[in-house]
């Protein structure tokens, strides 16, 4: 809703009506938000914002067990629709909510007909078009370049809303990338080399050279710890990448740098909930994965950089995948994978120069770039 808009009002009971996953709303003190969008992407989960449906979370917005960081709240507003009519429907609103609490929420009686709310209140706007410091109804490829000092503090306040990298409708494509097709492309990748490298090794005839007279055999029941070694390795050149590629900070002055960071990972914070750039395009994957096989060619025996590099191959799949599951999945709580979306949606919300990890928090520890636990 855009802020020249006077507000629409909802009485009490129209608020406490929309308690479903087709159709949810909470309320901030008098704020009344849709935030049936945002209920798959909620790194709690969706079942916490459906059972406080229609209520008001001014409690679990400040905490405990966790306050929201100033980014979690300004992501907030982007699902504002208006205000709440304290004078209107309360009694009726308190009886639905006691018959709510005794039924399914997928009762059909707690759902408001299409006539009775404006659809343009569905769903409002993500971004305020003629006050953003870029154009959004253009490509913004060739844009972020010139905010120059703004850019960094632009580009951490993430919005609901898709990106539109290039005006060509083919370099935009090759952009996007839809989730399945990295298992597609580099699995039977992965599952051939794994073949080839163990029955390489089966043959007993690779060996390790330590010096010109010693020399050490490799054999296939070798291939396990090797392809866990190329895994090992992935996860550290995963930190790599992310934090002094995808983070480096560049030149307020420099605008191809800006331009360029914007296009490897800047997008991403800025959009987080983009599905279509939540994994890498297989493209621009090979050039890294090509890099990294040449790597360990140069310093190991074939079949053994073989076996290390398919490993590592396995791990950078397994690793879009969790990445994807981070930011539209809903993980047990209490779960690994529950901590993991928990530390990276901290990572895109309030601590974007730490929390560099994605598929283990183990290199952070080292480095330092550990996230704290919140404590109250």
């Amino acid at each position: 809703m855009s802020p020249s808009t006077s507000p629409r009002f909802f009485t009490e009971r129209e608020v406490a009506r929309h308690c479903t996953k087709d159709s949810c709303w909470v309320l901030v003190g008098t704020r009344v938000y849709d935030v049936t969008n945002f209920l798959r992407m909620h790194p709690g989960g969706e079942a916490l914002i459906l059972r406080r449906s229609g209520k008001d979370i001014s409690g679990e917005i400040e905490g405990p067990p966790h306050k929201h960081s100033e980014n979690a709240r300004r992501w907030m507003e982007q699902y504002y629709i208006g205000e709440l009519d304290r004078d209107s429907g309360a009694a009726e609103a308190q009886s639905l909510r006691e018959r709510r609490n005794g039924h399914s929420h997928t009762s059909s009686s707690q759902k408001l007909s299409s006539d009775e709310v404006d659809p343009m209140y569905n769903r409002c706007s993500s971004v305020d078009l003629d006050k953003d410091l870029v154009d959004w109804r253009k490509p913004l490829a060739w844009q972020v370049g010139h905010l120059r000092e703004k850019y960094d503090a632009w580009v951490h306040q993430p919005v609901d809303r898709p990106i539109r990298l290039f005006g060509n409708p083919f370099l935009e494509a090759s952009t996007k990338t839809s989730w399945y097709w990295v298992p597609i492309v580099w699995m039977p990748v992965v599952i051939y080399l794994s073949w080839y490298a163990y029955t390489a090794l089966a043959k007993d005839t690779s060996r390790i050279e330590v010096t010109s007279d010693l020399s050490i055999p490799v054999h296939q029941f070798m291939f396990p710890m090797l392809f866990l070694l190329g895994w090992f390795l992935w996860s550290f050149i995963e930190y790599c990448i992310h934090r002094f590629v995808f983070h480096m900070k560049p030149p307020a002055h420099n605008y191809y740098l800006i331009t360029i960071h914007f296009l490897l990972h800047g997008q991403h914070h800025k959009s987080p909930f983009d599905g279509s750039r939540l994994v890498f395009p297989p493209g621009i994957a090979s050039l890294v994965v090509g890099l990294f096989y040449l790597s360990l060619k140069i310093v190991l025996p074939h079949i053994v950089g073989v076996s290390v590099f398919v490993g590592g191959l396995c791990g950078y799949v397994i690793y879009d995948m969790i990445h994807y599951y981070l930011h539209y999945g809903s993980p047990k709580k209490g779960s690994y994978l529950y901590s993991l979306k928990a530390y990276h949606v901290k990572h895109h919300f309030e601590h974007q120069r730490s929390g560099f990890g994605i598929t283990t928090t183990f290199w952070d520890h080292p480095f330092n770039t550990l996230i704290p636990d919140e404590k109250f």
